[in-house]
C-alpha cells in the first residue's frame, strides 16, 4: 500500500506543478461584434518557471467576417508590476484552419505568418512556431524591439485571411513575448502563455486548474484506501 500512496503522491505533485491554459476560443458569424479576453502569465525558460508580477492581457473583438478575412480589434494591456518592469514585444497564437496571409495596423503593425516552407513564427522559451505572430517591429523571429511599457495598453486591428473562408474559426495557444525586464532578477527576457479567458466561446475540454488536478489525485488515494478496508478477508466464512 505504501508503493501505491507513493505512486499517487508523485501525481498529485505533478499536476499541481503542471501550469493550466485557457481554452481555444472558436468564433463565427454570430459572435460579431463580441469581444473576448485572453490573461497571461510570464515565464522563462520552460513554461513551469514562472515570474511573478509578469503579467499581460489582451482583448480581442471580432468586427467582421467578409470577402476572405476574419477582421479583429486587438488592445494589448502590459499589467507588469510590483517593481517589475518589462514591454511587450509580440503576440501570437494558432489558427484553425489555417490561415494563408494576416495584415495588421497600429502599435503591432507586423504580421509574421507561417508560410509551410520552413520560414515560421517562432517564439523562445520552448514553445517553437506558431501560426501567426504580431509584432511591432521587424525581426526574424517573435523577438524584437518596441511594444507596449508595464503599466499601459496599445491596441490596432488585424485580419486573418484565408484560401476560402470558413463558417467557424479557432484561436488557440496564445502567447505574449516580453523583453527589456527589469527587477525580476537577471531575467531580461521571458514569454507569456494564456492562463484563462473570458467572453467568447471556448471549444475543446476545459483544463481544470492545477489544484484541482491536485485534490483529484488525492481523492483516488483515499478512494483506494477505503476499497482496500472494505475488502472482506477471504479467510472468513461468507454470511448467508
Amino acid at each position: 500500500m505504501h508503493k501505491i500512496i507513493t505512486g499517487f503522491a508523485a501525481i498529485a505533485s505533478l499536476t499541481i506543478a503542471a501550469p493550466a491554459t485557457a481554452d481555444p476560443i472558436t468564433l463565427g458569424n454570430g459572435d460579431i461584434g463580441d469581444s473576448f479576453t485572453v490573461d497571461y502569465d510570464g515565464f522563462t525558460g520552460s513554461a513551469s518557471n514562472t515570474i511573478d508580477d509578469l503579467t499581460a492581457s489582451i482583448t480581442f473583438t471580432l468586427d467582421s467576417i467578409m470577402g476572405d478575412a476574419y477582421s479583429f480589434s486587438y488592445l494589448v494591456a502590459n499589467t507588469t508590476g510590483n517593481g517589475v518592469e518589462s514591454r511587450i514585444s509580440s503576440f501570437s497564437f494558432n489558427a484553425d484552419p489555417d490561415i494563408t496571409d494576416a495584415t495588421s495596423t497600429g502599435v503591432y503593425d507586423i504580421a509574421f505568418v507561417a508560410d509551410g516552407r520552413g520560414n515560421d513564427p517562432r517564439n523562445p522559451n520552448q514553445i517553437g512556431a506558431v501560426d501567426v505572430c504580431f509584432k511591432a517591429a521587424k525581426s526574424g523571429s517573435c523577438s524584437n524591439s518596441g511594444g507596449v511599457t508595464a503599466g499601459n495598453t496599445g491596441g490596432g486591428t488585424l485580419d486573418l485571411i484565408f484560401s476560402a473562408l470558413p463558417t467557424q474559426l479557432t484561436l488557440s495557444d496564445f502567447f505574449v513575448r516580453y523583453q527589456s525586464i527589469s527587477g525580476a532578477g537577471n531575467v531580461s527576457s521571458a514569454s507569456g502563455q494564456s492562463i484563462s479567458s473570458t467572453g467568447g466561446t471556448t471549444s475543446g475540454t476545459q483544463v481544470p486548474a492545477p489544484g484541482m488536478l491536485g485534490l483529484l489525485a488525492l481523492a483516488l488515494v483515499s478512494l483506494g484506501l477505503m476499497r482496500r478496508r472494505r475488502r472482506v478477508d477471504p479467510s472468513q466464512p461468507a454470511i448467508a
